[in-house]
């Protein structure tokens, strides 16, 4: 009996047709919309299930820390992005989850601090999880802007996004693939204007200095 074997290349094939037509000019558009947030001091908020939700907390790190360190010394003291992924606090989830329904472990952490202005930025594959949907739905109530990573066609999420980021493919694999991916370009977008932002400001304000001191 002839025994199968996993094809790579045949992967790697899909995967860099996907990547092919990736919508780069949505993932631009969320990193506008993230650098929005940082300059009028606004909250990011993560989340998502499985593998989306250890990207949710990659995100916020990337998005936190890793716009700012390492970097150039001058942009230490700049001020950060406030992010942070509400898939990682275990007891609350937990709580919420055995005292009312899983549907509401993201939603109801958000409640505590989500408003107008502030970012919700979902991770589904499917565009179709429960607690993902109502934790959109309360941004929207809240009036923050909601940013979605995608597949499938966007599935259910995708009526309730102001910046949907969907990957034309319905394989969750190459899905989350182009997913990482993504969240590292907006990464770098959205580190590229503060960096560019905290020039121009030290440039400013060395001239000032020059002009007062002669």
């Amino acid at each position: 009996m002839a025994h199968m074997h996993y094809e790579y290349e045949t992967y790697l094939a899909d995967l860099k047709n996907v990547l092919d037509h990736l919508p780069v000019e949505q993932a631009r558009r969320a990193a506008e919309i993230l650098f929005r947030a940082y300059r009028t001091d606004h909250t990011v908020f993560l989340f998502g299930n499985g593998g989306s939700a250890a990207l949710a907390s990659h995100m916020a790190a990337d998005l936190g820390k890793a716009t700012h360190f390492p970097g150039p010394e001058w942009l230490a003291p700049v001020k950060r992005l406030k992010a942070f992924s509400v898939s990682d606090n275990t007891p609350l989830i937990t709580a919420w989850a055995n005292d009312t329904h899983y549907e509401n472990v993201f939603a109801s952490q958000m409640e505590n601090f989500i408003q107008a202005g502030d970012v919700a930025l979902g991770i589904s594959g499917s565009g179709n999880s429960p607690n993902v949907l109502q934790a959109f739905e309360l941004a929207r109530r809240k009036g923050a802007v909601t940013i979605g990573l995608g597949g499938c066609g966007g599935g259910k999420m995708k009526a309730l996004l102001d910046c949907p980021i969907i990957v034309p493919s319905s394989n969750m694999q190459k899905v989350e693939d182009a997913h990482l991916i993504l969240a590292h370009m907006i990464f770098l977008d959205l580190k590229q204007r503060i960096e560019n932002e905290a020039r121009a400001d030290l440039e400013a304000s060395e001239r000032q200095q020059s002009l007062s001191v002669s």
